[in-house]
């Protein structure tokens, strides 16, 4: 009689979540990327003789597959982008651990209305608009996404990854009471 191996659970170590975790932030930027450039999976394997295959590109957007550093310099390059921005942006935290910065900000409305200034009377109409399509009025706090948060570092002139310091500058940036 042949015994047959039984498979054990894969072992994850925090290495490998953390690996994980990462290739899911650079997927995301290379999707994003793609989507400015208006190109669809298929297109840009037509587009590039069929150098990135549309399951493989979905796959490392997806997080699914982690993409080597030539490869993504060839992206880069066909994306016609600097390398580095096909990779997820770093925040430093007070202690020097490297963590990821957030693309989603939450923003108090209720201090929001109280900011006299063009700019904010743009940034408020804008937040209105978001809350109509989302069909969201609890009137006091909105989370924008990464699509916002470019939109709003225009309308108040700073850069993108200048957004979230300068809304806690203000004082709008929603800050969760602690817990007691």
């Amino acid at each position: 009689m042949v015994k047959k191996a039984r498979r054990s659970a894969p072992i994850i170590d925090e290495d490998d979540a953390v690996s994980a975790e990462y290739n899911v932030r650079v997927g995301e930027r290379l999707r994003a990327i793609r989507r400015q450039k208006k190109l669809s999976l298929q297109e840009v394997e037509a587009v590039s003789h069929e150098e990135f295959k549309a399951s493989v590109l979905g796959a490392y957007e997806r997080g699914e597959r982690s993409i080597s550093l030539p490869r993504l310099r060839r992206l880069a390059d066909f994306y016609d982008v600097p390398i580095e921005q096909l990779l997820p942006k770093e925040a430093q935290l007070d202690d020097g651990r490297s963590v990821a910065a957030s693309t989603k900000l939450a923003i108090d409305l209720v201090k929001l209305a109280t900011i006299d200034g063009s700019g904010f009377a743009t940034l408020s109409r804008y937040l209105s608009m978001i809350q109509v399509q989302r069909g969201d009025f609890n009137g006091k706090v909105l989370t924008v996404r990464a699509d916002d948060v470019r939109a709003i570092a225009v309308m108040l002139d700073v850069a993108i990854d200048d957004v979230r310091a300068h809304l806690e500058e203000i004082g709008v940036l929603f800050q969760a009471s602690p817990r007691t």
